[in-house]
């Protein structure tokens, strides 16, 4: 066994063990305070709800619709000029949406053409340099109760796109 299959393997036990140790030394009712945190986790769970059940909806709405089938079709010839294949644009909609979605889309367009692909390697390139901005913004700042979140908004799909386009021209440059 290796030393870093090592180390993963007892990292966690490890440290829950110390965190329970210290807890049990400075008197803490570690169990209650366990049990406490379940409750709360399990309310702020049913109040996230509404907003996943909404972003599920609007993204079911999105793809059924053919709302983005239309989109890519009326981009494809700007896109094309551009080298970018029209295919990857589904997955850079979606992903500051969902990364469920996203993972799904990137597992499909790399079941299409393959890994080693230009589109399976744009594609999983794309997955690792951005995020699920819209998803993050929804459950994190509706949990917390922030309404006015229009700045962090701005940023976080301006950091998507830069991610999309980065994507784009290092996996040209690399393996185009």
């Amino acid at each position: 066994m290796g030393v870093i299959t090592l180390i993963s393997t007892w990292l966690i036990p490890c440290f829950l063990l110390i965190v329970l140790v210290v807890a049990t030394w400075k008197r803490v009712p570690t169990y209650e305070k366990f049990v406490e945190g379940g409750k709360d986790g399990v309310k702020m769970a049913f109040s996230l709800l509404p907003f996943l059940v909404g972003m599920i909806v609007a993204i079911s709405i999105l793809r059924s619709s053919g709302a983005l089938d239309a989109f890519i079709q009326l981009i494809s010839p700007a896109l094309i000029s551009l080298g970018v294949p029209p295919e990857i644009i589904p997955l850079a909609m979606v992903r500051p949406i969902s990364g469920t979605a996203a993972l799904g889309m990137t597992t499909e367009l790399i079941g299409t053409y393959g890994p080693d692909s230009f589109i399976g390697k744009l594609a999983s390139t794309m997955q690792g340099s951005t995020d699920t901005t819209l998803y993050i913004l929804t459950v994190y700042f509706g949990a917390v109760g922030i309404r006015k979140m229009h700045y962090a908004l701005k940023v976080g799909l301006l950091a998507d796109l830069v991610g999309i386009i980065a994507s784009v021209i290092i996996v040209t440059l690399i393996f185009g």
